[in-house]
């Protein structure tokens, strides 16, 4: 693949669970200035922010869920600066662009902008979700994916893979290998939201699902050698 986007939730960010962790940012940052340098690959990242806020806890914070969205979103634009500084860091040429205008802050976004910096060599980093309540930042992946012709996305989560059941919750659950997003569909297999799902399944746009924690995780998902599961389309 010569274009992809890569998924880091919050909580690869964190090594709490919240807040944000210098080193993990580090431990993210080595394995991006590998990929970017071994694969020759132009690399989109969107963050999460569930180490900040979550929106779709609005309900139980008593809170509109409108403004706990903004709040999620302004989360993603401060890990996505974190993330930015690291990669700086690493001498590494990075960009964040939001899709909440913030001009004394990040770039907006727009897509001409973003290929452009992709082909100079820049990673992008795509905060602010969608600039919508109520979509996801797995939507927000998956959009930007398809509006910069990525060939496919790199899912980094907290479990390694795509089960039949929560792991958490049934030590018997079986991991896929491979499996289609019809399947993951016709299943509910919750590989990213129900917007998502359909957005990658109308779009032809393939999906690695793996576990940040295993070493070298994210070059392994290029080369194929990962421990995790290809969502196929």
């Amino acid at each position: 693949m010569e274009r992809i986007i890569l998924k880091l939730s919050g909580q690869a960010l964190s090594e709490s669970g919240t807040g944000i962790s210098a080193k993990k940012i580090e431990a993210v940052v080595n394995e991006i200035k590998e990929l970017a340098s071994t694969k020759n690959v132009q690399i989109g990242i969107v963050c999460g922010a569930g180490n900040m806020w979550r929106g779709r806890d609005a309900e139980s914070n008593n809170m509109d869920r409108c403004l706990a969205d903004s709040i999620g979103m302004l989360g993603t634009v401060m890990n996505s600066l974190a993330v930015e500084n690291g990669l700086r860091n690493a001498s590494l040429k990075a960009v964040t662009m939001s899709a909440v205008p913030m001009p004394s802050l990040v770039k907006s976004y727009t897509r001409g902008d973003a290929i452009d910096y992709l082909e100079k060599g820049y990673i992008v980093i795509f905060a602010g979700g969608t600039g919508n309540p109520y979509f996801s930042t797995d939507t927000a992946t998956v959009l930007r994916a398809i509006e910069i012709e990525a060939e496919g996305i790199l899912l980094a989560k907290a479990i390694d893979g795509v089960y039949d059941s929560d792991p958490k919750t049934n030590p018997n659950a079986k991991r896929y290998d491979e499996v289609s997003i019809q399947e993951v569909l016709d299943k509910k297999l919750a590989v990213v939201d129900l917007t998502a799902t359909i957005m990658c399944l109308e779009n032809k746009m393939p999906m690695y699902v793996f576990g940040l924690n295993e070493e070298d995780s994210i070059v392994k998902a290029m080369s194929g050698e990962f421990n995790g599961t290809k969502v196929t389309v």
